[in-house]
């Protein structure tokens, strides 16, 4: 895949047109959030109902996986993984590329991850939370560490791989057989950004649920 074009330069920062397409996303989920709620009703419309719809599902999805913490993860999470939707479905949009299919942002994304799991886990627990990186014992610290390290980088690097392969694998179906199956490929590639969303966002839940419940787990070793 090409590289991003550089649009301008702010200072010593080059802007992408990927940095564009992502703020591009966050502008459009912004104006939609902010216009779908202005006129909320005890007797729901259809736009009301489908966000109510999606909202009960997602915290659902959290519930299911950390009784008891889904209004307060459901902010981040919830975000997460409309946003990692939207950035994927952007692909199909001719002249536009995913964001999720550049390394750099999935790499941001992961980071967030890192950094969102040790703020929940030290909000929840206070500084207790740290205790189980030298859980059994303190020899296992820096396997621990090197497992903080490598999961974050998995993350960036499966959700980048699996969208930059997908744009590949459609551009090179559509110029063998032309316009004879975009159908086919444009369903295909609803399909796998639903799926890549919601392993990323699920994979996100289970590892700030994970840090929300350490002390619990300590204990359970103990």
């Amino acid at each position: 895949m090409e590289e991003a074009a550089v649009v301008f330069y702010a200072g010593p920062f080059a802007i992408t047109s990927i940095v564009i397409t992502t703020w591009g996303i966050m502008l459009l989920l912004g104006v939609f959030c902010w216009l779908a709620t202005r006129q909320l009703s005890l007797e729901p419309g259809p736009l009301q109902t489908m966000l109510e719809g999606i909202i009960l599902l997602i915290e659902e999805s959290i519930e299911a996986v950390s009784p008891g913490y889904s209004q307060q993860m459901m902010p981040f999470i919830g975000t997460l993984w409309i946003y990692i939707l939207i950035a994927n479905l952007v692909g199909i949009v001719p002249e536009l590329h995913s964001p999720t299919g550049n390394l750099s942002v999935t790499a941001g994304l992961a980071l967030l991850v890192f950094l969102s799991v040790h703020w929940f886990g030290i909000r929840n627990e206070g500084a207790g939370y740290l205790k189980h990186y030298l859980s059994p014992s303190p020899i296992l610290l820096p396997f621990h560490l090197i497992s903080e390290v490598t999961r974050t980088i998995a993350l960036a690097v499966r959700l980048f791989g699996n969208i930059m392969s997908l744009e590949l694998v459609a551009l090179l179906v559509l110029l063998v057989a032309g316009l004879l199956v975009p159908v086919p490929v444009l369903m295909l590639h609803i399909i796998e950004a639903l799926v890549q969303a919601y392993i990323f966002g699920m994979l996100a839940l289970i590892y700030v649920a994970g840090a929300m419940q350490s002390q619990q787990n300590v204990q359970g070793v103990s």
